[in-house]
């Protein structure tokens, strides 16, 4: 019994030198300089009137997005605002799962002499959905520090997956998404600025397909090798989730299924899904079938659209449309036209953050609803342009104006009253 607990002791010892090496590693500005390589982000600008407010900054969203850098642009903002280094902390969880938050501010008040249970500070928790017990060890340090430690949690899942965290952290905390980069700040990180847009069709459209290869991912600007983006969408992304955070998550034994599921729709993005088929085509059951998608959606690999409605309960009954957040790479270096027409509307959908889509019984379809106080029907039409579907959906519903999204056209059609307007792209998401 002597030697077990002798053991324990030095394993003890052990991770905590570790976290003592991995706090110091974390937080260069404790002991010197700190620079950071940073082009703006939209949600950056949109977090500022946030930041002099106590509650608690969350920010969530898919594996390397840029969520950490997001972070580092906060703390460098507060280093340049006079706030002492050793009052701002940064800790990620993602090799670290066993350790409590206490712990870690324990270990930076023996590294920093700065007690942040105490003193006015900053912290920065990355990767915090991997801690066991973490929103209520989060609400009991928020309750602790009350306003005189401003606190910044990330996670690489949606954080709040269950109602009770919910409640456990209602009021104490604002949550936001960290999405891909869009195609403006896609031009952005590469120095371009195209104005007026009308003026660079051709660059544009160029500059359009160049930027679905990198499918939102800042470190692949500039990368067009098939086999580097394949490498690093498949190892960098796909594979950490489904094999290391569902798992841990969810306790999903076998991350083969889960493989094969979101394989389904990385080839063919956009299927509209009744999950007992699904079920019964992959030999799974429907519960199955159902949690695994869920699964999915909550680490930001899918993206479910709602047939449109306006009864919520039948908006919920209804087909559901899935798009994945990455395409299979080999779909993405085709170039036949239909290859093409699903990649196109692939990328619009995810662009748009788009949640509805329409299709009644008889088949008439819209891609996407937008449903923020008003109703807009948008259509994504790669070639040939269909109005049937718009045409319909805006009768039914009394609109006077529709959309459709295009690889090219531009023009404003008038048909029975009703406005449509053609707008490609490359031009719409600027």
């Amino acid at each position: 019994m002597h030697t077990i607990t002798s053991i324990k002791s030095i394993l003890c010892v052990l991770h905590m030198a570790d976290i003592k090496t991995a706090l110091q590693d974390f937080n260069p500005w404790w002991k010197g300089t700190f620079t950071i390589e940073y082009k703006p982000r939209e949600l950056y600008a949109q977090l500022q009137k946030y930041l002099p407010l106590p509650q608690i900054i969350a920010l969530t969203g898919l594996r390397r997005v840029g969520k950490t850098t997001l972070l580092h642009k906060f703390i460098k903002d507060y280093l340049e605002r006079g706030v002492s280094p050793t009052n701002i902390l940064y800790f990620s969880f993602d090799e670290f799962r066993e350790i409590e938050l206490r712990k870690v501010l324990q270990i930076t008040s023996e590294l920093t002499r700065v007690d942040f249970i105490s003193a006015e500070g900053i912290i920065f928790f990355d990767e915090i959905q991997k801690v066991g017990r973490w929103e209520e060890q989060l609400k009991s340090l928020y309750d602790l520090t009350g306003k005189r430690v401003k606190i910044f949690i990330s996670g690489s899942e949606s954080l709040f997956l269950k109602k009770k965290l919910k409640e456990t952290l209602a009021g104490r905390i604002f949550e936001f998404k960290v999405d891909p980069l869009s195609f403006k700040e896609f031009l952005c990180f590469k120095g371009l600025s195209f104005e007026p847009p009308a003026l660079y069709e051709p660059e544009l459209r160029q500059l359009f397909w160049e930027y679905t290869l990198t499918q939102g991912f800042p470190e692949l600007i500039s990368i067009t090798d098939k086999e580097i983006i394949k490498k690093y969408i498949q190892e960098s992304i796909i594979d950490k989730i489904i094999y290391k955070d569902i798992p841990a998550l969810f306790k999903v034994k076998d991350g083969s299924v889960l493989s094969s599921l979101l394989n389904i729709f990385m080839y063919q993005p956009g299927q509209i899904i009744e999950i007992s088929h699904l079920a019964k085509e992959i030999g799974l059951s429907r519960d199955t079938v159902s949690k695994y998608l869920t699964y999915l959606e909550n680490s930001f690999l899918l993206r479910k659209l709602y047939n449109f409605s306006q009864s919520r309960r039948k908006v919920e009954r209804k087909l559901k449309k899935y798009y994945p957040t990455v395409l299979a790479i080999d779909l993405l270096f085709k170039d036949d036209d239909l290859s093409r027409s699903l990649i196109f509307e692939w990328l619009v959908v995810t662009q748009q953050r788009a949640e509805f889509f329409w299709r009644d019984s008889y088949k008439h379809e819209v891609d996407m609803i937008i449903a923020n106080g008003t109703i807009v029907p948008i259509e994504i039409k790669y070639g040939k342009v269909d109005l049937k579907g718009i045409i319909f959906f805006m009768d039914k519903y009394k609109l006077e104006h529709g959309k459709i999204i295009t690889s090219y056209q531009q023009e404003e059609k008038e048909i029975n009253g009703k406005k449509i307007t053609l707008i490609p792209a490359h031009i719409y998401f600027l």
